[in-house]
């Protein structure tokens, strides 16, 4: 479970906050019991993305077509 920290709390026991995010805990901070940040471990082997995974996919120019007006009407419908 996710515990929530207000901020005074947190700038007390910080050094505290810091071993327990360190261990796999995650830390919610608050304002006045507002969530308004995380704490969670650093992550230091994250996977690199590959780049070019659409490689060759090609976009016909119709694509940037404007709608008929008829296709336009129901996409703005509610």
């Amino acid at each position: 479970m996710t515990e929530v920290v207000n901020v005074h709390a947190a700038k007390t026991h910080f050094s505290k906050l810091l071993r327990r995010v360190e261990s796999g805990e995650e830390v919610v901070l608050a304002r006045a019991g507002k969530p308004c940040a995380r704490l969670v471990p650093y992550e230091q082997n994250r996977p690199k993305r590959r780049a070019g995974l659409l490689r060759g996919l090609e976009i016909p120019p119709e694509f940037f077509e404007p709608l008929p007006d008829d296709e336009l009407a129901a996409w703005e419908s509610e």
